[in-house]
């Protein structure tokens, strides 16, 4: 098979590190370089092969969601309630990891 020659760009450092790296595995750069790309191509491959059918069913979801008819805007209430007002702090202070006391789990009151 004739072989193809690829020229790549990188840092001085960048460089440096994939020759050492070569070295202590007993490769030239080339062989290391082939050795790591086609070791990447096969996990990444791996992973869409594992993905494919979670891949197919979100197409397939965002087409047929593509195909619903808008929903009419609802207007939001202007004002919350005291009560909804109560729940949502309540909420977020759940959310932001305070128990119903106003304390944060864990700490001292």
């Amino acid at each position: 098979m004739a072989k193809t020659r690829i020229s790549i760009s990188l840092e001085q450092q960048q460089a440096e590190r994939i020759r050492q790296h070569a070295e202590r595995a007993g490769m030239d750069v080339s062989a290391y370089l082939v050795h790591a790309a086609t070791r990447q191509m096969a996990e990444s491959d791996a992973i869409e092969a594992q993905f494919a059918g979670v891949d197919a069913l979100i197409a397939q979801a965002e087409r047929e969601a593509g195909e619903l008819p808008d929903e009419p805007v609802v207007a939001a209430p202007a004002e919350l309630t005291e009560q909804e007002r109560r729940e949502v702090e309540e909420a977020l202070g759940l959310v932001h990891g305070r128990d119903r006391q106003g304390h944060r789990p864990g700490h001292a009151a």
